[in-house]
């Protein structure tokens, strides 16, 4: 009597065991449909900036697709207050490229007067009672 209650555990066992790695799908689909479908590319494009005068930020960016190839630009307001463009393209067969150029003179701020630096000051010996 053990050796069946043992053969039934294990046949119960067996059947949760293959029934939870059974990929169910509940809405009727067959469970490779969209294996190996990838949709082809959109053309797309997109552009923004900011100039904010009073506060400094400075950029911008635009950019397009044709589904097949990126082409687009972007300037940023360095710290030391010039202008980098980068103009780049993009596609899966010659890879990414970039061309970098400056505009504007470096400026770099005085050096100034030296930093003003506080040392504590003690009267005496401040010791423990």
């Amino acid at each position: 009597m053990a050796g069946l209650r043992c053969c039934v555990v294990v046949v119960i066992a067996v059947m949760v065991a293959a029934t939870a790695a059974t990929p169910t799908d509940f809405y009727g689909h067959g469970g490779d449909h969209h294996k190996g479908y990838k949709p082809p590319p959109k053309p797309y494009s997109f552009s923004y900036g900011i100039d904010d005068k009073h506060y400094g930020p400075s950029f911008m960016q635009q950019e397009k697709s044709d589904g097949h190839s990126v082409k687009g630009s972007y300037t940023v307001q360095l710290p030391d207050g010039r202008l980098q463009t980068v103009t780049y393209t993009a596609d899966h067969d010659n890879g990414f490229f970039a061309d970098v150029k400056y505009s504007g003179k470096a400026q770099y701020p005085s050096k100034g007067h030296p930093p003003f630096i506080v040392k504590p000051h003690h009267h005496g010996d401040i010791g423990y009672h």
